[in-house]
């Protein structure tokens, strides 16, 4: 892809007051509690995980930060505290996420694993990121895989992804796409937009399970229609291609923009693409140049070049060439062949650059290295190897 009488009122009034008073020496107690345990209080972490909350995050760790908004908003300070002096699981793994998203890993950990130890699937799976990254504890990722398991074979969807990537990768277990596949399933049964693209792709691809660009088809759809931009950019790419469903280059266009209007970069590189051919859509080559621009800032190899090629055309912008060598060699510093093929073109020329056939054979030879066949002709004119 391009690229609620006196005795009863005085009882009352008795009963009102050894309430309140109970109820300010419990709170007290579970304060002592808290500051032992915790080290500070818990109103302080929550305002520091409260601000946190509102930061992108770790796709991994989207739910724990959905969960805690959640939780908090339906919890006030004290009752959180009653409920980690009482050893709630549930609240153990918010008080933990807040640790997370306040960057205090060490905390987190801790938490984690108290509520993990008692059989919480979520705290499990997060438990099981920590060791996958090695956040707060040593790197290990076949602890990671453990705990992605527990929680996995709890029903926890995420868990159930997880483990699934491990198989796929063979990342603290031993590599199997058939075991991965099964996993993925597990989670897409209950929606989850992420193993259903991973589906998808692994059926696009033979991967794990007889190939079917049709069945594909389905899993994208299934998770584009939950709005996630990457099942969206693949879909696009589906109809543009006509793979697993007729084509249409409309259909494209519209599944491409979904996915480029929340700033997805492939898809609007992709966006680009059908706007500069004219593909289901009135070509213009200045909207081209808008989205590739959009994907090249976000360090998008493949629209770096294409807006290196704009610009060195004067195609929907002004031609400027060292332009367009500065898009080239952005796009070729990531490895984009074609990039480094007309960057070494740029400098064996002196075309928006200072001429320099040395600079020119390095950039040969680094697309020659990927087997870029018209880099490789250029350096056997020149008497060079690769």
């Amino acid at each position: 892809m391009r690229k609620s009488f006196k005795k009863r009122v005085f009882w009352g009034f008795l009963l009102l007051v050894f309430g309140a008073a109970g109820g300010w020496f419990v709170k007290k107690v579970v304060h002592k509690t808290l500051d032992k345990t915790v080290g500070e209080p818990l109103d302080k972490i929550l305002e520091r995980a409260l601000d946190a909350l509102t930061k992108p995050v770790d796709e991994k760790m989207a739910k724990a930060r959905d969960d805690t908004r959640e939780y908090l908003a339906k919890n006030t300070v004290q009752q959180v505290e009653a409920k980690i002096a009482n050893n709630d699981p549930e609240a153990q793994y918010n008080l933990a996420n807040s640790y997370y998203f306040s960057g205090d890993y060490d905390n987190a950990l801790k938490w984690y694993r108290k509520a993990a130890d008692q059989g919480y699937a979520p705290a499990q799976n997060n438990l099981g990121v920590m060791f996958d990254n090695g956040y707060g504890v040593a790197q290990d990722k076949s602890e990671a895989v453990k705990w992605y398991r527990k929680a996995a074979e709890q029903g926890l969807a995420e868990a159930q992804f997880n483990l699934g990537n491990r198989y796929y990768n063979g990342d603290g277990v031993a590599q199997d796409k058939s075991e991965a596949v099964k996993w993925y399933r597990k989670a897409t049964e209950q929606g989850l937009a992420e193993a259903q693209f991973n589906l998808g792709n692994r059926y696009y691809n033979g991967d794990g399970v007889a190939q079917d660009k049709s069945e594909a088809v389905k899993w994208f759809r299934e998770a584009a229609d939950q709005g996630y931009a990457p099942a969206q950019c693949y879909l696009g790419f589906m109809f543009e291609k006509g793979y697993g469903v007729a084509q249409d280059y409309a259909e494209a266009v519209k599944w491409y923009r979904e996915a480029a209007d929340q700033g997805y970069a492939p898809a609007q590189c992709n966006l680009g693409v059908m706007f500069e051919k004219g593909y289901g859509v009135a070509q213009d080559k200045s909207e081209a140049v808008k989205w590739y621009r959009e994907a090249a800032d976000q360090g998008n190899a493949p629209a770096q070049f294409n807006l290196g090629v704009m610009y060195s055309n004067g195609e929907g912008v002004a031609q400027d060439k060292s332009e367009a060598v500065k898009w080239y060699r952005k796009a070729a510093e990531q490895g984009d062949a074609d990039a480094q093929f007309s960057l070494g073109n740029r400098y064996y020329n002196g075309d928006g650059v200072a001429q320099n056939k040395s600079e020119a054979v390095k950039w040969y030879r680094k697309a020659a290295e990927q087997g870029d066949a018209d880099a490789q002709e250029a350096l056997k004119l020149l008497g060079e190897s690769w």
